[in-house]
């Protein structure tokens, strides 16, 4: 790697240019995982970030790393969201003009805030790389910087800041685990750890429907891949970056793919047991230990990379996570068309201790003499939800689940 563009001095350079402007996150211990995993874990809460995501601390050292005539004539740059808040916080702290490109069904959320920094936002397709694309024709049409979210030696020294902070916050780390997309983050935390302590394991992780590393690690080279819909929008990245793979070919150690499942699941375990607030692509990496616990040696630190989840969103990957988790059952039952026979069902379930949330008694299309009821259920647990379906079973119910 003696040509690569990016090195520990430029990191440690980055930190210095981001100081008054990037937060120290806090690590925080977090005992759910711990005892999962039969060794300490501890989350970098970059959710916590200013723009609520690590991005803040790339798009800054770029951005302040131009020239007078370079500010003189803005920024340019794509993202689904996170890239876009810190390119628009940036270009506002130093002051200068930002347009982002975002995709179409961007998070509302991200495209408010990216608007609030004081970006132009303007949506191009349905993925990022089709954003990045129209981002970097406006740029060759209005001479405007192009801010690339990844592929910059500038935008990895600054994500690699937080290989500083984890070490220092937690010197004897054994395992780091991040999210990856393009590879920004993963390659200079990798960057910096490693040349700290080159015996720390580095592992990535991306949402299985939209997994570009593997494959391009397997041929050596970034391989495009059409990314499908995830929830994780923010690692939705189907061509890596050449310098951030170049980097995380010789430097992570592995890289594993999470389900929506996982990533569902790992969100509810951040929320109920961690009290954080993170969104899809930023619990990747906690999602990676509860599905891949014998790749991750511990003491291990997880990079919670972002926190602007969309509350409507929150509330659907709740929902998908108690049921991934066996804690929220949908079923449908068939009821005779007579009075109690509801009251009965429902009197059934609280003995059972199953909480319901939503009922829906349709008629049509049913045989005459019988209904259909849908119902949403809270239960305690997998244990709980079997035992809720036999009783109802036994009792003569006939019912459906989903």
């Amino acid at each position: 790697m003696a040509d690569a563009q990016v090195t520990y001095d430029d990191v440690v350079a980055a930190r210095e240019t981001l100081a008054g402007v990037a937060l120290r996150t806090p690590l925080l211990h977090s005992h759910a995982l711990s005892d999962g995993l039969g060794g300490p874990v501890h989350l970098k809460c970059e959710n916590l970030q200013r723009s609520g995501s690590f991005k803040v601390r790339g798009a800054y050292v770029r951005i302040a790393g131009l020239n007078a005539e370079e500010r003189g004539r803005g920024v340019v740059a794509a993202s689904a969201g996170n890239h876009a808040q810190g390119v628009a916080l940036s270009s506002g702290l130093v002051g200068i003009k930002s347009t982002v490109y975002m995709p179409e069904g961007a998070p509302l959320p991200k495209v408010a805030a990216a608007r609030s920094y004081g970006a132009d936002v303007i949506f191009a397709g349905d993925t990022v790389d089709i954003a990045l694309a129209r981002a970097r024709e406006h740029a060759e049409q209005t001479g405007a910087v192009f801010i690339h979210p990844f592929d910059h030696p500038d935008v990895i020294a600054g994500q690699g800041t937080i290989g500083l902070e984890i070490l220092e916050q937690f010197p004897e780390v054994g395992t780091i685990v991040m999210s990856v997309g393009g590879g920004g983050l993963a390659a200079g935390v990798a960057l910096a750890a490693k040349s700290l302590r080159p015996g720390v394991r580095i592992v990535g992780v991306q949402a299985e429907r939209a997994a570009a590393y593997p494959a391009s690690l397997a041929a050596g080279h970034p391989v495009m891949v059409r990314p499908a819909s995830t929830m994780a929008d923010g690692i939705a990245v189907g061509l890596p970056g050449e310098l951030p793979f170049e980097l995380i070919h010789y430097l992570v150690d592995s890289v594993v793919t999470v389900t929506e499942s996982e990533i569902s699941q790992a969100l509810v375990l951040c929320l109920e047991r961690a009290k954080q607030v993170v969104e899809p692509a930023g619990v990747a990496a906690v999602a990676a230990i509860l599905a891949h616990p014998q790749v991750f040696e511990p003491p291990v630190v997880a990079v919670l990379s972002g926190g602007n989840i969309d509350p409507l969103l929150l509330s659907k990957v709740l929902r998908h996570g108690l049921a991934a988790a066996g804690r929220y059952l949908t079923l449908r039952v068939q009821l005779p068309d007579r009075p109690g026979a509801l009251a009965s069902l429902v009197t059934k379930l609280a003995e059972l201790g199953a909480n319901v949330l939503d009922i829906v008694h349709e008629r049509l299309n049913m045989r005459v003499g019988e209904v259909e009821v849908q119902l949403q259920l809270e239960t305690r647990g997998p244990v709980h939800s079997d035992e809720v379906l036999g009783s109802l079973r036994r009792d003569g119910y006939r019912l459906t689940i989903g």
